[in-house]
């Protein structure tokens, strides 16, 4: 048992001369300050004390340090040990009862002791003992230096780090670090299991964590024990052959507060090297150029191949081609960014990645298809089962010949993706496996183009860039968006402000919104494109708020472009952005066009979805063409949804002004002229005329023009005031 030769072979240069007892370390205890009633956290190396007089079994050792605290803090007091195991960090299941503590021998024994609360953190668990015990340890946050964790507690507790054996440096650091949210460690999300009382219970923990890929960025607790010294917060006794070190949590804050201010650097090794750190990395794995005013077929063919993962290098690669392309504003939000209830993940990049008979036949790799790869895979090098190679092998759910788009933005877990057919093939008993990926501080990137209006309510467009080597999701839809801005930036008559935005899937949306809620109220409506370079008729989904403006225009000028276009219910088309412009607490009415087919339909939403096979073909330029068109008839029907009002009484002398339409030989065209006019008196739109007498917008348009030309009608724009 680890513990048992831990504790046993401790001290073994000094067996002549017990080098101290319980009364020597108690006394040492109150040396540093420690005081009955106190709260104290301790990191531990009891080795280096030597052998007590008590002896050297393990139990021995640990009842003489045990009971040292216990007779200093008596019983009011609580000691805190560290029962680390980073477990979901390990993708292994947490048991708060069961999973040794990775901290040394004493932290395990303690953990074991019957007197003992152990809190439910799968990261950073801690044990205690004592009068505060279950208080510091029950229900701690799922954020593992957040408020309500344990080491929130332990500050309003006023407790006091005490280090046997160890410089001040303590986990309570990284708390501090976060409440004071250094720009060089950063929220992450790590899903696991944890099992309470026999149950297993999925859930998550998040924890505030350095840029391992960057060695710039590691932490030198040295220097801060160095600054604390100099500050003289600090008090140190010796024991045996060994010491303590005690400062209070307060105290270790605050100077850990001013060191900061100072120093930014300060618990970094970059503090050594007297320079701050390299926080992000450039980009020189992809260059990407675009020739002045490219057509959309120009950006799609320099575009689509790319491993627009969604922070990546290949994202921006994407994004900082187009945005030479029109004014553009990059928003950029980095790794660990807060966006509402998620979180901005790590830069993703796969240098390579490949599977390979244990000859050496190499059998598909990353760089002939990025697809090959679960995004976000975790690195993994080794032999395997050909079980556990098809535990983690991906093939399409349809599609026998394509490679499917697989990602674990959020999880943990490799993975390898193939088509059906290569599986199928696999019948080797063991195969070799490398991927090649690594995380690292990045920054998520969202494009923002404004056409301005003469109000700033504003019609938000929205297309994501994300999807490695693929072509209609959604690059598609955001080179149609492209061409319509261009269209729009070109028009000075503009009542609304459009504002177009460059995504990464979910995500990005959500960056945005959260970090410009004083523009939500401004959006009067929204249009996500997508998947318009195929064959199919377009497709119109309604929002949340299905008698929006939005969704009334945008169906009525669909009826016109499109005659063969359907529409369907809020997320009964597909899903995508426009759920969260949609969502509760923003409401934003977004419909979403695309040419999907209709749920029910075999190859729903189309055949090539989310594989390999999802490539531009020849036929697409007229397709993409044609739903700039659709969208731009959308935005006129936005734009023109005026107010007519009548200028005339009675009704119109229709002959006087050459209107006249033959009863007898046109009688339809007759009603629907004399519907229409009799609906003009100020109080509806033209878009709620052509719902009323059930006519399509481009015939009510011209009746009204007409009208409008021989100054019967007057158009009033309802965003202004007369």
């Amino acid at each position: 048992m680890a513990t048992q030769s831990t504790l046993s072979s401790m001290g073994s240069g000094a067996r002549h001369k017990p080098a101290y007892n319980r009364s020597s370390l108690a006394e040492a205890l109150r040396a540093v300050g420690i005081k009955r009633g106190d709260v104290v956290f301790s990191h531990s190396n009891i080795g280096f004390f030597g052998i007590p007089e008590e002896g050297r079994t393990p139990d021995a050792v640990f009842q003489t340090i045990l009971g040292a605290f216990q007779d200093v803090l008596g019983n009011g007091g609580t000691l805190v040990v560290p029962t680390f195991t980073y477990s979901f960090c390990n993708r292994e299941p947490y048991d708060p009862q069961q999973t040794p503590s990775t901290c040394g021998a004493f932290t395990e024994m303690l953990r074991q002791h019957p007197d003992a609360c152990r809190s439910h953190d799968p990261i950073f668990s801690v044990a205690a003992i004592g009068g505060q015990a279950r208080s510091l340890t029950t229900d701690v946050s799922r954020e593992c230096f957040g408020k309500d964790s344990f080491w929130d507690r332990f500050l309003d507790a006023n407790g006091v780090v005490c280090n046997m054996n160890f410089d001040a440096g303590s986990t309570f650091v990284h708390y501090v670090e976060r409440q004071l949210n250094v720009p060089y460690r950063f929220d992450k999300v790590f899903p696991g299991t944890i099992i309470e009382q026999g149950r297993a219970r999925r859930t998550s923990a998040i924890f505030f964590c350095q840029d391992l890929s960057n060695a710039d960025t590691v932490a030198a607790f040295e220097s801060l024990d160095r600054f604390a010294r100099s500050q003289g917060v600090l008090r140190t006794a010796s024991v045996g052959r060994g010491s303590l070190v005690a400062v209070s949590a307060s105290d270790l804050f605050a100077v850990i507060k001013s060191g900061l201010e100072d120093n930014p650097w300060l618990l970094t090794v970059s503090a050594e090297a007297d320079q701050p750190p390299c926080l992000l990395r450039s980009n020189d794995r992809f260059e990407v150029r675009l020739p002045e005013n490219a057509t959309m077929w120009q950006m799609v063919e320099s575009l689509w191949r790319l491993p627009r993962d969604i922070v990546s290098d290949g994202y921006d690669a994407a994004l900082e081609a187009l945005s030479h392309q029109l004014p553009m504003t990059i928003h950029e939000y980095p790794t660990g960014t807060t966006a509402w209830t998620w979180i901005v993940p790590e830069k993703w990049t796969c240098h390579e990645a490949y599977l390979e008979t244990l000859d050496g036949r190499r059998l598909f790799d990353y760089d002939a298809c990025p697809l090959h790869v679960v995004s976000y895979s975790l690195p993994f090098d080794g032999e395997v089962s050909r079980e556990e190679l098809f535990e983690h092998l991906h093939v399409h759910p349809r599609l026998d010949d394509g490679v499917p788009f697989v990602f674990k933005y959020y999880e943990r877990d490799w993975g390898l993706c193939c088509s059906r057919r290569q599986k199928e093939e696999l019948a080797d008993p063991r195969y070799r496996v490398v991927i090649q990926s690594s995380f690292g501080y990045g920054t998520l990137k969202v494009g923002e183009v404004i056409a301005p209006g003469r109000s700033e309510q504003t019609i938000i467009l929205c297309a994501h860039l994300c999807h490695p080597a693929m072509y209609n999701d959604d690059l598609s839809g955001v080179v149609v968006g492209m061409n319509v801005m261009r269209a729009l930036l070109a028009r000075e008559d503009l009542r609304f402000t459009y504002r177009f935005l460059i995504v990464p899937e979910t995500i990005g949306s959500l960056a945005y919104l959260s970090h410009h809620e004083a523009l939500i109220p401004k959006m009067r409506g929204g249009l996500f494109l997508e998947a318009l370079g195929l064959e199919h008729p377009h497709a119109l989904q309604r929002s949340f708020q299905v008698d929006s403006e939005m969704d009334r225009c945008c169906w009525l000028a669909l009826g016109d472009l499109d005659p063969s276009a359907w529409v369907g219910d809020f997320r009964r088309v597909i899903g995508n952005d426009e759920r969260q412009f949609n969502a509760p607490g923003v409401r934003v009415p977004m419909v979403s066009l695309s040419r999907v087919l209709p749920p029910g339909s075999p190859d729903w939403p189309y055949r090539t979805y989310h594989s390999d096979l999802d490539r531009p073909d020849a036929d697409s330029a007229g397709q993409l063409e044609h739903s700039v068109q659709v969208v731009l008839g959308m935005v006129d029907a936005v734009e023109r949804n005026l107010i007519p009002v009548n200028r005339f009484k009675g009704e119109i002398f229709c002959s006087r002004y050459g209107l006249h339409v033959d009863m007898m030989t046109d009688p339809q065209r007759h009603a629907a002229f004399f519907d229409i006019v009799g609906l003009v008196d100020g109080t509806r739109t033209v878009v709620e005329i052509a719902e009323a007498c059930g006519a399509d917008l481009r015939s009510v348009r011209a009746v009204l023009d007409g009208l409008a030309r021989h100054d019967l009608v007057r158009y009033v724009d309802p965003l202004s005031d007369g």
